[in-house]
């Protein structure tokens, strides 16, 4: 598998190819262009294993600021299946720490068997990482933001079998564990004691049905991904918090053109009994409403609009242009056009392998102008 560490040295110049079509059009095969991603392309075969990929894990959010680290990544067939058709599984493994004194281990599996009728994804995560709360509502309580840090680990494992082509239906289990340890004396935290303030253990049972018909994962071209999930969260399966959570997500992909792709997402988040405020719904951060802080704005319920417009520049380059909205609430019959908060943004992406796996760099608008550099899609 190739991987990218020549994105270093690609992006300062990502700016200069205005035109994708021009320079499609106008630079020839030996031309400099060419020898520089030729150069790219040797650069990475030859850091790239024949299973595992090996990459510096550079990442930047105003979450985190810049991380650094190490991530290895795995993109195979299920071992035994010799369907051409059947989607590739991944296992990636980052060990990052941040600018804002963050260690976060991270590891997943994503596996398709059975000629894609069976799914399995299981994550878990290690983290010491210090946050910043603003208390719940549309209207952050503190504008800077309230320190804290929690040491947590989380774990989370869902199984999924088609049904009918297309749909698939399973369990989901989800079990995380918080020691927020260090945090403001006398803050809102402290003194209002927020439910989860001191800490938390939450071990729950849930449901998933996917609706997915896309024609790649990880760039897909065309087709519908939408999921709906509960999870219940009970002092009878050993949490500490009881409470239920509600997710609609619908995404549809449309081919505009040969090389052009519309992405679409509507999600939905309802949350009813006691969560704490590190589970309850929220937006921002790098998967939804770009150029808001994670958390930022949080409360029972929660949805986010958002749109991506894909298009490639040259070889295993592109770009993309997004726009987003979303509000959070204490009622569902609060959601309002004139609660909603925008934004929007581009970015640039780097192909990694031949199904598509990007490398992106996003510049996003929002309440704050903020920088992301990560790896995938975001819709």
């Amino acid at each position: 598998m190739k991987t990218a560490l020549f994105l270093f040295f690609l992006f300062p110049m990502t700016f200069c190819l205005a035109s994708a079509q021009e320079v499609n059009d106008t630079v020839p095969k030996s031309g400099g262009i060419d020898r520089i991603f030729d150069f790219g392309d040797q650069v990475i075969d030859l850091i790239s294993g024949e299973k595992w990929a090996f990459i510096p894990a550079v990442t930047y959010s105003p979450e985190t600021r810049l991380g650094l680290g190490v991530r290895a990544i795995r993109v195979f067939k299920y071992k035994g299946e010799s369907n051409p058709n059947l989607r590739p599984s991944s296992i990636p493994i980052t060990i990052l720490y941040t600018l804002n004194n963050q260690t976060i281990f991270t590891t997943e599996l994503d596996l398709w068997a059975n000629e894609n009728k069976e799914y399995l994804n299981a994550r878990l995560e290690l983290s010491n990482f210090p946050f910043k709360f603003y208390g719940i509502g549309n209207d952050p309580i503190i504008e800077e933001g309230e320190s804290y840090t929690t040491r947590f680990a989380n774990f989370h494992l869902n199984y999924q079998r088609q049904i009918i082509p297309g749909l698939f239906f399973g369990p989901r289990y989800e079990f995380r564990v918080d020691d927020v340890y260090r945090r403001v004396a006398g803050g809102i935290l402290e003194t209002d004691q927020v439910p989860g303030y001191d800490g938390q253990r939450l071990s729950g049972l849930g449901l998933n049905l996917n609706h997915d018909t896309r024609d790649n994962i990880f760039q897909p071209t065309k087709g519908w991904n939408n999921r709906f999930s509960w999870m219940g969260f009970a002092s009878f399966l050993g949490s500490n918090f009881s409470f239920n959570q509600y997710t609609a997500d619908f995404r549809k992909y449309f081919k505009t053109s040969k090389t052009h792709v519309l992405a679409v997402q509507s999600w939905w988040s309802f949350t009813t009994g006691n969560p704490p405020f590190q589970h309850i719904s929220l937006i921002g951060g790098s998967d939804r409403m770009r150029g808001y802080f994670e958390g930022r704005y949080r409360d029972f319920h929660a949805m986010v609009k958002q749109a991506e417009y894909r298009l490639p520049v040259y070889r295993n380059l592109g770009m993309v242009i997004f726009a987003h909205a979303g509000q959070v609430t204490p009622k569902v019959g609060d959601f309002g056009f004139k609660r909603l908060r925008y934004g929007a943004g581009f970015g640039v992406r780097y192909r990694l392998n031949d199904e598509g796996l990007n490398i992106r760099l996003d510049i996003a608008f929002g309440d704050q102008r903020a920088f992301y550099f990560g790896l995938n899609e975001v819709i």
